[in-house]
């Protein structure tokens, strides 16, 4: 039931109405109850009209309740001797349905009309593209996969396998516009928050042997000796992602970050912003770059790598501040028993000077960090010990993770049966260079101001990890079972739009649930459709989560018995655009 308003100018009447199904089919609508002149209800209002229709909302929903609780009996008739038919999908995925709400309020129909003007195609590209997303997130697979599970949507594909990868060559080439097109588009759901943009790279790798023009060996984060390519992802200060592209995986990730960024500040008309990114994208070069205009940066600064003076500067213990106060701190007079020391982030400000660039390091001091490091590296030490007790070649790594750079050559046995082997042993040396940086990290920032505000800034940088971990776990973004370089890059558009509409759907849900209970609802969201004739029986446990998801959406699947013609209205609700929108 809805609310409606009819009658002239100066005289309205204010109508909860219920539509129906006639007999021949059509659709028709009748009154239900008079809720009175809208004059009068105003003035019981204030003359507020958002408070009044809000009201009459929720009568128009308490009468939907009590409407169906009166008429809602079903009598449904099977039989015991009647086989079901063959080939006929009986257990069907509704959850897909909140996700192709949030994709019609990215206006992705009128995004692919307006592709289909520019190339010569017969197939339902909207359709093809939602599907993926769909099953990207729903059941993430192959492509015959994804098609296969598509097939067990309540809306089945129309269009053939052939036309999906066909599809794939197109949004390729269309992809620079359909990330223009869904920015402005997602503005409508959520403003985004364009002050501060976050940049990071991450790669894949393919199962492969031999590289080619565009899948190449590199440096994978993830050391794995495979040809691979690198996605350079942008975010906003909310988390959602606002751009992508990828890059042969031989390329120097510092090298992608002007062109992507270019294209952010051209086609998104976003000039004015804070950037901010880890310290292995902060060259000098793109550092430069994001000082020009109205552009300022913060970037995770590595202070082993700061020059030796500026260094030694940044690890003197004086001169440190707690935040909110000018008082000068010797960190190492700290009583870091102290539960209030041992929660606090101490920090201190050097100056920097590189060429014509006037830059702060901002250097912090952390109890608590200290004592998680060491911690972390107790850990590993006890890992090179068991491999100094093993039997075996030990060999010296420089990874920063890895046990092995605790051990090192001590000398070469002359004498008896292990004559000419090499002798290995702890070495203390590393273990006492790496303990004097325990507690600090640091950021470097042309920007001037609160200090609290600038380190919050960068504080936030966990979500673009998130975001990628996203990708790579929930939605199996690898492996990548496509070759050509056209269709790896709309794979990897389809795993960025998957995630755009994933953030949407947290912010739609107030941030409340995390990405396993959201997904894991909307994966188990299915109904049992008992016959053609007849209607669907949800399969599904009902939760608060669910109920949230049907509060914010506007439509149930979670009745009892849902007819035929009800599953429509549902179908066409999760097409339709709110009218407040």
């Amino acid at each position: 039931m809805y609310v409606s308003l009819t009658g002239s100018t100066d005289n309205k009447d204010v109508y909860i109405k219920r539509s129906y199904r006639k007999d021949n089919g059509k659709t028709a609508t009748q009154i239900h109850r008079k809720l009175g002149k809208l004059n009068d209800l105003l003035a019981q209002f204030s003359g507020d009209y958002d408070a009044m229709m809000a009201w009459a909302k929720s009568e128009a929903e308490k009468d939907t309740i009590e409407y169906n609780a009166q008429n809602g009996a079903v009598t449904i008739s099977l039989s015991k001797g009647a086989y079901i038919p063959k080939n006929e999908e009986r257990c069907l995925q509704v959850g897909y349905l909140f996700l192709q709400k949030l994709c019609t309020e990215l206006k992705m129909d009128s995004i692919s009309r307006k592709i289909s003007k520019r190339h010569k195609y017969t197939y339902d590209l909207s359709a093809i593209l939602t599907d993926q997303i769909f099953s990207r997130i729903l059941a993430p697979s192959s492509k015959l996969g994804s098609y296969s599970y598509c097939q067990t949507l309540l809306e089945p594909p129309r269009y053939e396998l052939q036309n999906v990868y066909r599809a794939l060559s197109i949004m390729a080439e269309e992809s620079d516009f359909i990330q223009e097109e869904l920015y402005r588009n997602s503005n409508l759901i959520h403003p985004r928050n364009k002050k501060i943009l976050y940049y990071d790279c991450t790669n894949y790798y393919f199962e492969i042997e031999q590289d080619d023009d565009f899948r190449k060996y590199g440096k994978s984060k993830e050391h794995r000796p495979n040809p691979i390519v690198t996605m350079g992802l942008f975010m906003d200060a909310d988390g959602i992602p606002l751009a992508f592209d990828v890059f042969p995986g031989n390329q120097n990730e510092q090298t992608t970050l002007k062109p992507l960024e270019t294209k952010v500040i051209r086609d998104f008309a976003c000039s004015e912003f804070i950037f901010c990114s880890d310290a292995g994208l902060g060259s000098k070069a793109n550092r430069r770059f994001n000082s020009l205009g109205k552009r300022s940066y913060v970037i995770t600064q590595s202070l082993k790598k700061m020059r030796a003076e500026d260094r030694q500067t940044a690890l003197d213990p004086k001169n440190f501040h707690r935040p909110g106060s000018n008082k000068l701190i010797d960190i190492s007079t700290l009583d870091e028993s102290d539960p209030d020391v041992y929660e606090t982030i101490f920090y201190k400000e050097v100056p920097v000077v590189n060429g014509a660039m006037d830059e702060t390091v901002i250097v912090t001091y952390s109890p608590k960090y200290k004592a998680y490091q060491r911690k972390i590296r107790e850990k590993q030490l006890e890992r090179a010990v068991k491999m100094l007790e093993n039997p075996g070649r030990k060999r010296r790594s420089n990874n920063q993770n890895d046990p092995a750079r605790f051990i090192r050559s001590a000398a070469i046995t002359e004498e008896g049966e292990a004559a000419g082997r090499m002798i290995y042993e702890l070495d203390l040396d590393r273990v006492s260079e790496e303990e004097k940086y325990d507690g600090f990290y640091a950021v470097i920032t042309n920007l001037e101001g609160d200090v609290s505000e600038i380190l919050k800034i960068n504080r936030q940088r966990w979500e673009i990890e998130e975001n990628f971990r996203i990708m790579k776990t929930d939605f199996e973004a690898r492996p990548v079972y496509v070759r050509r370089e056209d269709r790896i890059k709309a794979h990897f558009l389809i795993c960025y739009i998957s995630l755009l509409v994933y953030r949407l759907l947290e912010k739609k849900t107030g941030n409340k649930y995390t990405c396993s209970e959201l997904l894991g609802a909307l994966r188990s969201m299915q109904v049992t459709r008992l016959s053609k004739e007849s209607g669907y029986i949800p399969s599904y446990k009902r939760t608060d989560l669910t109920d949230e998801l049907h509060k914010v959406f506007g439509f149930r699947t979670d009745y009892e018995f849902i007819s035929r013609s009800a599953m429509r209205s549902i179908i066409k609700s999760s097409k339709t655009e709110d009218v407040e929108k």
